[in-house]
């Protein structure tokens, strides 16, 4: 008897999990990863139930302890291989890309180690692990294939992730995603909007542009204005609701790209664009080719365009060098720029980054110090911004498992068009998730809005459609294999993980 025959599969059917760690971009490779096993004849394991056949890692390197985390991981898992035969475990993304060989000495019981450019190779190397009872370590040095051209099994019914490209072409010191991740490399505009017109066709009504450096697109195809053409084109999709796109850099906004926005209708007044510091020492330090000025000029002519726009940032804390008055710095521009959110960092050696090795470290202390003002300050402005929402009548498209509270407040939750998130009371009509409600707000959190009142409106959608028959259709299938509701991967809770890594 094989090893695959004795392993505990459901109803003899290969089960697998994968768990993703980091960026948008991981996790819409777990999408395509996913896609790749049931297009094999796996099936997902059943929610919680710690038994797959096949648990794949897809991790990411750009923090600290990202590879402690792993192996801490995979220790827990040795016990259980070893009582299971057939059990397998596969490592991929940027920390196997970035650790190859290392990963099967660490951990001699993982039987596939694969990269992020070759993605579509995990079904190959776990056959290939099990027929030659020996771990398979592939790791491509350049892109084999763009990931839309893979099967996916998409997280969520009425939103999608779609990449417009790979790879980024900055070389910020303390970032390490362009070494792992490769040059930029742009998909063709035509193929882009034709797999977006499947999705609309398929009940999806809310879409999300994803790239490393999302509004670089076009100089790997030689046009400056590309990104913002691909934006106006989105508008003219029928069926197509929301348009958003993660993440930006402050180097390549045009104001091409932000009269694109404000003309576009259904490109979402949303804004996620990271700052990482307000100093300019310490952005020049960073790599980063713009500088305060630059900056807050942005963010002024995107409001002034699009006054509703909600705008988020990212922001790094105890840079290698930086000083009171560079800490002074990024305080005053998140004072000026009010950002409705913003992702904060305490800095964190990326090994093999060039600010790993900078002088000027600064103490635990400082940095915990220092992140502990600025969290203080952003949360005093997120709340007084979301203040300035009550009193509005907005329109949500109803999320899935938003809310945790829901359940016991009989609420429900949706994403407003500028993506703050809303807790609504929940109507005596029927409402799915992927239709679209009118409320009005009459209570701000630091994280969310309360819309207390009656539901004004219900609009049942495409996408709430497309919703219910993947409800159904999963609740059907045989008890053991019911895929779960999904937990991640759906653009509605984007700042739940926009830019994690803290490097765009």
């Amino acid at each position: 008897m094989s090893s695959i025959d004795r392993s505990q599969s459901v109803g003899g059917t290969r089960t697998y999990e994968v768990r993703t760690y980091g960026c948008q971009m991981n996790v819409h490779d777990s999408e395509r990863l996913s896609g790749l096993l049931e297009d094999a004849g796996y099936v997902r394991a059943p929610e919680g139930a710690d038994e797959a056949d096949v648990v794949v890692f897809n991790t990411c390197a750009v923090r600290e302890n990202a590879d402690n985390k792993l192996y801490g991981n995979l220790g827990h898992l040795a016990p259980k291989k070893a009582s299971r035969p057939g059990m397998q475990i596969a490592v991929g993304g940027c920390l196997a890309q970035k650790d190859r060989d290392t990963i099967v000495k660490r951990a001699p019981w993982v039987d596939v180690v694969f990269g992020t450019h070759n993605i579509g190779k995990l079904p190959v190397l776990l056959e290939r692990a099990r027929v030659q009872d020996e771990a398979q370590v592939e790791i491509a040095e350049s892109l084999e294939a763009f990931p839309s051209t893979l099967p996916t099994r998409r997280e969520s019914a009425y939103a999608a992730w779609v990449s417009i490209s790979v790879g980024c072409n900055n070389t910020c010191t303390f970032c390490i995603v362009p070494a792992l991740r490769g040059k930029e490399k742009d998909r063709r505009p035509g193929d882009i909007l034709a797999e977006i017109e499947a999705l609309v066709a398929e009940g999806v009504s809310e879409i999300t542009l994803l790239g490393q450096n999302v509004n670089a697109y076009g100089s790997d195809i030689g046009d400056r204005e590309a990104f913002s053409k691909l934006l106006r084109a989105c508008g003219k999709i029928d069926g197509l609701e929301r348009v958003r796109f993660t993440s930006p850099h402050p180097r390549d906004f045009t104001d091409d790209v932000i009269a694109a926005m404000a003309e576009t209708p259904n490109v979402m007044p949303q804004l996620h664009m990271p700052l990482q510091s307000g100093s300019d020492p310490v952005l020049k330090a960073m790599r980063r080719s713009y500088r305060q000025d630059r900056f807050l000029g942005i963010i002024e002519k995107v409001r002034a365009a699009i006054p509703h726009a909600a705008i988020s940032t990212d922001i790094i804390v105890g840079f290698p060098g930086e000083t009171e008055e560079d800490f002074e710095q990024t305080l005053h521009v998140v004072r000026e720029a009010r950002f409705a959110q913003a992702f904060t960092f305490q800095y964190s050696k990326r090994p093999g980054t060039p600010a790993a090795e900078m002088d000027g470290q600064i103490p635990k202390k400082v940095v915990q110090e220092r992140y502990e003002r600025l969290v203080a300050l952003q949360e005093e402005i997120s709340w007084e911004e979301n203040k300035r929402q009550v009193g509005r009548t907005l329109e949500l498209m109803v999320a899935e498992g938003e809310g945790r509270k829901d359940d016991s407040t009989h609420r429900l939750s949706g994403r407003a068009p500028d993506n703050r998130l809303v807790h609504f009371t929940k109507p005596d009509q029927e409402v799915r998730p992927g239709d679209v409600v009118t409320v009005e707000i009459t209570y701000a959190a630091p994280h969310h809005l309360l819309a207390e009142g009656p539901v004004l409106d219900v609009r049942r959608t495409r996408a709430g459609d497309a919703w219910e028959k993947r409800n159904a259709a999963e609740k059907a299938k045989p008890v053991g294999v019911m895929l779960g509701l999904p937990k991640i991967g759906a653009p509605e809770p984007l700042p739940a993980v926009a830019s994690g890594c803290g490097c765009d």
